[in-house]
This record gives C-alpha cells, sequence and structure tokens, in this order.
C-alpha cells in the first residue's frame, strides 16, 4: 500500500512528484489485476492501496486516465521482461519466446491478463474510462518487435507482418489459456507456432 494523503497539491511541481504518481500507478495496477476495473471506483481503489480518491483525482485527472496507465504499465512491464530476454547470452530467438511464454503464463500473472482483455472489451463496447487503452496496445509492441525481426535478417516488411502475427499468436493463446484452462493444449499450440515461425529451433 502507498500512502500519499500527506501530500500538499502543491507538490505537482516538484521533481518527487512523478515518484510518487508511480508509485500509485504501480500499486494500482498490482490491485486491479486481481480485481478487475467492473464496478470500481476511485474512492474504493484508493482505500485499497492506502489514499484517498481525491489523491487519485489529483495526480490523475480522472479515472479513465488512470484505468489508461494501469494498462500502459502492464504491458510495459511486459515489454521490459522482452528486452531481458533478448539480452541474455546464448538464447536464440525461438528460446527467448518460450521463455516469454514461460513468464506470460505463469499462474500468478493470470489476473493480469484477465486485467489485460476485461479493459480490451471495455474498450471495444465504448467505455470510455477504457477507449483511449487501445491506442498503443499493437503499436508499442510492433517497434520492439520488428526491430528484433530485422535484426535477425527479416526485411523491413517481412519483419512488421512477422511481429504482428507473433503479437497476436501469443495474446490469443493468453485468452484461449484463461477461457479453457487447458494449459498442455496451449503449450502445444505454441510449441507448433514456433516450429512454423522460427523453423527448426
Amino acid at each position: 500500500m502507498v500512502n500519499t494523503d500527506d501530500v500538499h497539491p502543491e507538490s505537482a511541481a516538484h521533481g518527487t512528484d512523478g515518484r510518487r504518481r508511480a508509485q500509485l500507478v504501480d500499486a494500482a495496477v498490482d490491485h486491479v489485476a486481481a480485481h478487475g476495473i467492473t464496478d470500481l471506483s476511485l474512492r474504493r481503489l484508493g482505500a485499497a492501496i492506502g489514499v484517498s480518491h481525491r489523491m487519485l483525482i489529483h495526480y490523475f485527472g480522472s479515472k479513465e486516465q488512470l484505468l489508461v496507465e494501469v494498462v500502459r504499465t502492464s504491458e510495459r512491464r511486459q515489454r521490459d521482461l522482452l528486452s531481458q530476454l533478448r539480452l541474455e547470452p546464448g538464447l536464440s530467438p525461438a528460446n527467448v519466446a518460450r521463455r516469454l511464454w514461460q513468464q506470460l503464463t505463469d499462474p500468478r500473472l493470470a489476473d493480469q491478463e484477465r486485467l489485460f482483455f476485461e479493459i480490451c472489451g471495455h474498450a471495444l463496447r465504448g467505455r470510455l474510462e477504457a477507449a483511449l487503452v487501445l491506442e498503443g496496445l499493437v503499436t508499442d509492441w510492433l517497434e520492439p518487435l520488428v526491430a528484433a525481426e530485422m535484426a535477425a535478417g527479416a526485411d523491413p516488411a517481412a519483419a512488421r507482418n512477422r511481429a504482428r502475427l507473433g503479437l497476436a499468436t501469443v495474446r490469443g493463446l493468453l485468452l484461449d489459456l484463461l477461457a479453457t484452462g487447458d494449459r498442455a493444449g496451449v503449450d502445444a499450440a505454441m510449441e507448433e507456432f514456433l516450429r512454423l515461425y522460427y523453423g527448426s529451433e
């Protein structure tokens, strides 16, 4: 829990304000991932993470802006994980993908994945607090994925197509896992995809 109720509104101009905001986002990510966003109010979220709803409004302006930051932070954590895996010596692209898949399908991250699909569903139905989340959900991933494909020798057009295909496959199989609980089935499907995608690696 993060206690920032003693922060004066004027502190927004200070350098520490960004750090406090980041702490609140991290706390909100963890809470919302565990409990979802259905019927979530700023008052209820603030009580859960140890701040007043007034402080959440101070830092984020609205519930809509906070939820956008929650999803973006969750996605950024996953992209950071991918970047870390790519730096590990001796890992082929296929094994980087396998390691990322293992991390993403860790049962402890299931609530994070549910959060992603829950907010996407709300956004696609036009829910105002979620609509902005659609911005960047694909494009923010394409840059690092395309760079990885080009580093492996793909031309720019093919790299972009392959990156988009890989992203869609991972997200589709994550949804499959949440819907069916068939871990063995989705793992086998991922292995088949990697065989087709990377050849014999």
